[in-house]
């Protein structure tokens, strides 16, 4: 496989739904898909970085549900159960 050229003058940036798609990928092959360490393990940092990330995924999900449901009229109650539930 040709070595891929890394160029660091240029910011390098995907949406936050395909960034935690790889993040996902990475962590349960426990293996870095890209980058100059790709095909190494994982070390604990990267693991906690990836993890800490799909957390924050699911946790802007969840406000972003909560506040949609307010807006839309549902109490408090109501509200915190919708931006609990998984999916759509």
């Amino acid at each position: 496989m040709a070595k891929a050229n890394y160029n660091n003058k240029e910011r390098k940036w995907m949406t936050p739904s395909k960034r935690a798609e790889g993040y996902a990928k990475e962590r349960k092959s426990k293996v870095h898909m890209r980058g100059p360490n790709e095909g190494q393990e994982l070390d604990d940092y990267n693991k906690g970085f990836r993890s800490g990330y799909l957390l924050a995924q699911s946790d802007h999900a969840g406000a972003y549900k909560y506040h949609k449901a307010i807006a839309d009229g549902k109490s408090k109650q109501e509200a915190r159960a919708i931006s609990k539930k998984k999916g759509a």
